[in-house]
Parts: C-alpha cells; structure tokens; sequence
C-alpha cells in the first residue's frame, strides 16, 4: 500500500475549515448587519477640524451624561439624503445628533446642509477619514448610539430608514437611557 502524503490531507482540511466558517457566519442574527469590535466600549476619540462656522464637538461632548448619536456623512453620499429626513426627526424629537463630515469638501458640505437642513448640534469634518478609521468605519453613512458615558450602545452602518429607525436606533436610544 502506497504511503499517503501529508500533502494530500491539506485539501480535504481547508474545505472543512471553510465550510465550518460560512455555517457558523450564516447563524447570525441579522447576516446583513455589519459587527463592531467597539460595542459596549468608549467612543474612540472624536478629532474632528471645524466645518465652517458651524459649532464643533469633542470627547467631553460624548460623555455629559446624555444619549447622543454620532452621524459619519457626506455630500457625494446619495444614501446620506435618503437618511437626512429621518436624522432630522431625531433631532426635532430632542434627539442629540453629532455630525461628522467624511472626505468632503467643506463648501460641498455646507450646501447640502443648507439644502436638506442640519440636524446636528454640533459638527465636525473628518476630511482625511482618519477619525472614521479609529472607529471602524466601513462607508457613508454610518451611525452610533453613544449613551451618557460615552459607552458604543450599537452601530449602525447605512442608512436609517424608517424600519431600521424603528427596529434599530430607537431601541439602542431607550437601552441606552
């Protein structure tokens, strides 16, 4: 009997390692939900250059014992307009909305919140995306639920429609209070 390579195992072994792999990555919750490393840790630290004359934000903001959402968007983002009437809900209901403004131009910027309106307390630019590295940002737009410690509630990446408000960031809102 021919003596069998160890070579020859190798095929066989990967194929079930990968086929373990998708099993185990099917059986989450929501498979088009994108996980964060960050949930249930600090914000990382908010270093944003000021957008205009607009009121900036800092680290103490996340922090000052209200629920807070940090908003990554930009212009060029179509699917930041789709989500802009829901960010202003949020804000007319009290909602406290931190805008950061991700790879734009500061003019382009401007227009788009004097066109949709500006929901944001306060925003910053993040122009380089350095910011957005340092909390896993995927792409525009992005949101998180900050509660009053400046603990990651959840993450929310795309853009907040009416389902996803409903079953998604008003949920993370109330267990964050």
């Amino acid at each position: 009997m021919a003596k069998m390579s160890p070579l020859m195992l190798a095929p066989p072994l990967v194929f079930a390692a990968l086929a373990a792999l998708f099993y185990f990555g099917m059986q989450r919750e929501n498979p088009d939900e994108l996980p964060t490393a960050l949930k249930g840790k600090p914000a990382p630290a908010v270093k944003v250059t000021p957008l205009g004359d607009k009121k900036s934000f800092s680290d103490s903001d996340l922090r000052d014992g209200d629920v807070t959402l940090v908003n990554y968007w930009a212009s060029w983002c179509a699917p930041c307009r789709v989500e802009h009437p829901n960010l202003e809900k949020l804000a007319d209901e009290g909602v406290t909305i931190y805008g950061v403004n991700y790879k734009d131009k500061p003019g382009n910027a401007l227009k788009f919140l004097q066109e949709l309106g500006d929901p944001y307390a306060a925003i910053g630019a993040d122009e380089k995306g350095r910011m957005a590295l340092d909390w896993g940002v995927y792409g525009v737009p992005e949101t998180y639920v900050i509660d009053g410690e400046g603990q990651i509630v959840t993450r929310f990446a795309g853009p907040i429609t009416d389902s996803i408000l409903e079953n998604t960031i008003r949920p993370a809102i109330d267990a964050a209070r």
